[in-house]
């Protein structure tokens, strides 16, 4: 028992960053659109493995009790949703989507039977990169509030849910 994580290249993005490109997005969204930078390259964005390491750490610094209940739930960092993803929750661009659950909450599984169905847990990198370039957030901050908001999502909770919790953390 135990989570795995994995890491999945549909792209090389930052291979286009390394070699001077920026991206540029017509009204803030959409698809990127690449273009070379006037300025001094950028310096090389986290890789798939590495946004995989920092999930990893975020994981491992959740409580026992929360690590626990997440079981198997195998995590998987990909650089967007697949087509039928964003196809089945109508996202207008992948980049809407940062995280997704996939499997049946703990609270809706029958005692009966074996379960065939794997608990995944998906992280998107560049909707999450874009997200840390756009609002200044930590990385590290932002890929644990999106990895502990997928496994609420493992426990049974809604966005609701989530949001009354996170809304009485703060008060």
């Amino acid at each position: 028992r135990g989570l795995s994580f994995r890491s999945r290249k549909l792209f090389d993005h930052d291979d286009l960053l390394s070699r001077g490109f920026r991206v540029h997005r017509l009204g803030g969204g959409g698809k990127p659109r690449y273009h070379r930078a006037m300025t001094a390259p950028a310096t090389r964005a986290p890789s798939l493995d590495d946004v995989s390491a920092i999930a990893r750490e975020a994981f491992d610094s959740l409580p026992e009790t929360f690590r626990g209940l997440a079981g198997d739930v195998v995590i998987q960092v990909a650089e967007f949703p697949d087509a039928e993803t964003e196809r089945d929750m109508e996202l207008e661009s992948p980049f809407e989507l940062m995280g997704l659950y996939s499997g049946v909450p703990i609270g809706e599984r029958g005692g009966a039977g074996t379960r065939q169905e794997v608990d995944m847990i998906f992280l998107y990198r560049r909707p999450m990169l874009d997200y840390w370039c756009e609002t200044g957030e930590d990385l590290a901050h932002v890929i644990r509030h999106v990895l502990i908001h997928e496994i609420g999502h493992h426990f049974g909770l809604s966005d609701e849910d989530m949001e009354r919790i996170e809304a009485g953390a703060g008060s």
